[in-house]
Parts: C-alpha cells; sequence; structure tokens
C-alpha cells in the first residue's frame, strides 16, 4: 500500500469514522451546519452510498435477507459503491471548491473487511486506492467507541442493527483496533477523540481542527 497523500483540488475532503454507534452522523451535521454558518458550501454524503447506484448497493450489503455475501465480495461491492461516490460526487465538488463532508470512506473498507474480515488491511486499501484513483480525504475524524457501548447506543429504542452491526463484538474490537492503528500510522492526517465525550465538546473541537485546515 502506497502512504496516502492529499489530493491537489481546491476543495477540502472531510471524513468521519469509527466504529457503528460512535456518533458520526451527529458530528457530521454539527460540522456541516458549522461550515455552512460561516458561509462555505458544504456537501454532507454518507458511504456506502452517496449515489444512485451506491445507494442500491448499500441495501445489498447491510440488510438481511441477500443470502451469503464473502469476504471478498463484500469488500468488491464497498469499493464499487465508492467507485462510483468519488466519481460522480466528491472529486466533482472538490473541483469546485467545495467542503465535502463524508460519513465513513475508504478506512472503513481497511477495518471492516481489511481487518475485520481477515482479507489483509493493505489488499483492501490498494482496491480502494485503485477504485478511487488514489482519492483520500484531507482530514479524518476517528470517534473511538467500546465496542459494547455502541452496541448499546445503537440499539436504543426501536432501531434493528443491520448486517454489519450485528457481527459480534469481537469482530467490532477489530474493527476499533484497526481505526487506532491507521490514525497512528499517519497521524498527520487523523483526528482521534473519545466519542463518550459531550456531543458540543467533540464539535467544538472538531471545528477547530478544520478551522486550521481552512485558515
Amino acid at each position: 500500500m502506497t502512504s496516502p497523500s492529499p489530493h491537489q483540488r481546491p476543495g477540502l475532503f472531510l471524513a468521519f469514522e469509527g466504529g457503528d454507534g460512535a456518533g458520526k452522523s451527529t458530528q457530521a451535521a454539527l460540522l456541516t451546519e458549522a461550515l455552512q454558518g460561516r458561509g462555505l458550501t458544504v456537501l454532507r454524503t454518507r458511504e456506502p452510498g452517496g449515489t444512485p447506484i451506491g445507494e442500491k448497493l448499500r441495501s445489498l450489503v447491510l440488510d438481511h435477507g441477500h443470502g451469503t455475501i464473502d469476504a471478498r465480495c463484500e469488500a468488491l461491492i464497498f469499493a464499487a459503491s465508492r467507485a462510483a461516490h468519488a466519481d460522480q460526487v466528491i472529486v466533482p465538488a472538490l473541483d469546485r471548491g467545495e467542503v465535502v463532508v463524508s460519513d465513513r470512506y475508504i478506512d472503513s473498507s481497511v477495518a471492516y473487511q481489511g481487518v475485520g474480515r481477515g482479507l489483509g488491511a493493505a489488499a483492501v486499501a490498494d482496491l480502494n486506492e485503485w477504485a478511487t484513483g488514489g482519492l483520500w480525504p484531507d482530514l479524518t475524524v476517528v470517534l473511538d467507541v467500546d465496542p459494547g457501548e455502541g452496541r448499546i447506543r445503537r440499539t436504543a429504542g426501536d432501531t434493528g442493527e443491520d448486517r454489519m452491526e450485528s457481527e459480534p463484538d469481537d469482530f467490532h474490537r477489530r474493527i476499533r483496533a484497526a481505526f487506532l492503528d491507521a490514525a497512528a500510522a499517519h497521524p498527520e492526517r487523523y483526528l482521534v477523540l473519545n466519542a463518550r465525550l459531550p456531543i458540543a465538546e467533540l464539535a467544538g473541537t472538531i471545528l477547530t481542527r478544520v478551522g486550521a485546515l481552512l485558515a
């Protein structure tokens, strides 16, 4: 796997990563609102999904009832969705000079399929580098959550777990370690935060780091 390098486009690309139930969607929404309040054009998106074909692939790989999906098939579905997402949505927005805020990106595949499924972090990273044309975020925010707490959070109320979320805690412990290992390997492009911190405190810290990038 080659070392991730920043893109050369006028926009800013931000990704949120972490285990299921870490609060990524909440923080992505708060950051988007704060940046828009500063007069910036912000595109908020998610993975898998973000495009019509990506949303169909999201349903295929996350919903229960599609039969057995082996690890390589799963990795390829995520990469296919990401290829469309990068080409059709993220790159055009960056070329327009916009801020892109994505709920998950390549690091999720490296963690879930590369480490969680045992396919190899480097192999899955290389697959996704090819799928995206080598597009990596300027900053990846990792919200670190204990797998047990994450399960409590995501099963609160009537919301059921999707196919990935319903994996055992040992799987999610491997995912957590993978995100932390990625951040340790490239600290200059990561911000790791304890997901148990108050929502407003997390949002403020993230905004401060992003503000420094914008400056």
